[in-house]
């Protein structure tokens, strides 16, 4: 068998409960290794073992905290949110590809990939760290608020160039493998002298299906055309990115690397990233990383002292407060068309904050893990229609509440007469102007707010 991770020394933290699961989890890794190398009984084996696999995760990610906790050790927040991004987003855009392709031998090859690979470099710098034998890789990240600005502006970018509709799943990528990769670094100097050095991954396979079908490609291998065309596509996102952070203020590059994985994994370990994002974009994966610490000058306030404590305290809460105050209603937009999600999300993400879903079972996942204010749900959609997602919706009593309203084609009095005891919000018509539907979606908030 060729793909065994193997236990070693190093990977203990001497901590007995953390270093007994780490070794289960190396285990159930392997045999889910070895069940994808076989034919017939490998999907039923798969699922079995990846709901194990992350049933002990799951309890690994709370004993650690706990531990955490009891040891009053100082990075637990930063330590916690990663484990959070893997349960929220991670496993669940893993999962979601899995049922997407019937657990292809690709897929399942993708899921123990990234999870390998997540799992030696979390226990090689983030568990270690709990020991005080390192520091915690993620200390440097910039602000949740700034992150979040990038990646939606990735998000957009990527719709913009590619016609993909992404979505993040780690906002702290670790420089895990995922399937054949091209690692292409650049480098940007400033007015001040300072320096951004850039990488861009791109899976093998999204470089083939965006790029390569752009050349007219027949091939489903790369080649020198392909590779340089790739490279001045990246060299363009990069400059779409400046253009939508004149902050940056990057002048033209100075340098520029194609990397194999081993040199892109000692650049990214020799210095901990500002910016660390991965995306799944239905056609192969990306991450965008930038190693800028000057950035963090910005971005970190004031240390907290014993002389300063009490005002530093007060300032965050203020602050805290108001950045409640600014933000965005969240929507919800459900609708199995690409062309009404995106014409929506452009309609109203100048005043609130978008999410879309593709399906109903999408929409289910997303609510449960980021509940909007909102949910635009159509009502017409295979496999799962609006009024069964509604019904799902409605027989969870945390979420009986919910404002849901129909984006639909159709209101005969039939359809609208089968949803009314499920206490829709109301009905929206796709045929309605643009401008009518913003209107009825800002006079409801104002409603909502008086």
């Amino acid at each position: 068998m060729e793909n065994q991770l193997v236990w070693k020394d190093e990977f203990s933290i001497g901590v007995d409960i953390i270093d007994k699961e780490h070794k289960r989890l190396f285990k159930i890794i392997n045999k889910l290794f070895s069940f994808s190398e076989e034919d017939k009984k490998s999907q039923w084996a798969c699922q079995e073992g990846i709901k194990f696999f992350k049933d002990h995760a799951m309890k690994h990610f709370a004993d650690e905290e706990e531990y955490m906790a009891s040891i009053d050790y100082k990075d637990i927040l930063v330590h916690k949110h990663i484990h959070a991004g893997f349960r929220n987003n991670t496993l669940p855009a893993l999962e979601e590809e899995l049922e997407r392709s019937d657990y292809s031998p690709d897929a399942v090859a993708h899921f123990l990939g990234v999870c390998a690979g997540w799992l030696i470099g979390h226990t090689l710098t983030e568990d270690r760290a709990i020991k005080g034998e390192d520091s915690s890789k993620w200390g440097s990240l910039l602000p949740s608020d700034e992150l979040n600005a990038m990646q939606k502006t990735i998000v957009q970018l990527i719709y913009d160039m590619f016609q993909l509709e992404s979505s993040m799943i780690s906002d702290a990528y670790g420089g895990e493998k995922f399937g054949k990769g091209v690692y292409y670094r650049l480098v940007y100097g400033t007015k001040q002298d300072e320096k951004w050095e850039i990488i861009l991954v791109f899976e093998e396979m999204l470089l083939i299906n965006t790029v390569g079908k752009v050349l007219g490609l027949q091939t489903n291998k790369l080649d020198s055309m392909l590779i340089n065309a790739a490279r001045y596509t990246a060299q363009q996102f990069v400059g779409r990115i400046r253009e939508h952070l004149p902050d940056a203020d990057l002048q033209e590059m100075q340098e520029e690397n194609l990397l194999t994985y081993e040199q892109f994994r000692k650049v990214f370990e020799r210095h901990n990233p500002q910016v660390s994002l991965l995306f799944d974009t239905g056609a192969g994966y990306f991450a965008f990383c930038v190693i800028a610490p000057h950035l963090l000058q910005n971005g970190v306030g004031t240390a907290i002292s014993m002389d300063n404590a009490i005002s530093e305290i007060e300032e965050y809460l203020t602050q805290r407060e108001a950045s409640k105050a600014e933000e965005q209603p969240k929507i919800l937009i459900v609708d199995d068309s690409m062309t009404i999600r995106q014409g929506m999300k452009q309609l109203l993400e100048e005043d609130y904050e978008i999410a879309v879903a593709t399906s109903g079972v999408a929409a289910i996942r997303s609510i449960t893990l980021d509940r909007p204010d909102l949910v635009l749900l159509d009502y017409e959609m295979p496999v799962c229609d609006g009024k069964q997602v509604l019904e799902m919706i409605r027989s969870d009593d945390s979420l009986a509440e919910l404002p849901v309203f129909f984006l639909t084609g159709r209101v005969d009095p039939e359809s609208v007469k089968k949803v009314i005891p499920l206490k829709p919000e109301g009905y929206l018509s796709k045929y309605l102007k643009p401008e009518d539907i913003k209107s009825n979606i800002d006079k409801f908030f104002e409603r909502r707010q008086a």
